[in-house]
């Protein structure tokens, strides 16, 4: 199954995190929403694949995300999926927070697909409400 997806991130501590060709960001404490989109071979495998380099068991860094998800002060809280829907762009600019400049939107023209968003609760709310599902 294909289509896109929000992850919800929680950091526990202020921290600078060097991500790829954007260089070195800073990250308050805070939740952090994430959008992306699984039309690829695999499809929402590639959740998976976050899910596994967040808990440690993957090393390899693609996207910008998994530079923030790579690092110890982040994790994973909740992955919600919109299954067959190319809904990235829309999402982004849709959902709770700011965004984190340039990140995760090197292939279209969105500010981000990376949001400072005021809670992970907050961001599962208005994606499910949006119509995605609950992942895990």
């Amino acid at each position: 199954m294909s289509g896109t997806y929000v992850l919800a991130i929680g950091v526990t501590e202020s921290t600078s995190i060097s991500v790829g060709a954007l260089g070195n960001l800073e990250f308050a404490a805070d939740a952090y929403a994430y959008v992306g989109s699984a039309f690829g071979p695999g499809g929402f495998s590639r959740v998976d694949r976050h899910r596994e380099l967040a808990v440690g068991n993957r090393e390899t860094r693609h996207w910008h995300i998994d530079y923030l998800l790579g690092h110890p002060a982040a994790h994973l809280e909740s992955a919600i999926t919109f299954p067959d829907a190319d809904r990235e762009c829309e999402l982004a600019r849709s959902l709770p927070g700011e965004s984190v400049s340039g990140f995760g939107a090197s292939d279209c023209n969105c500010e981000a697909h990376l949001l400072a968003a005021p809670d992970a609760a907050a961001i599962r709310e208005t994606a499910v409400d949006a119509g995605g599902v609950l992942d895990g």
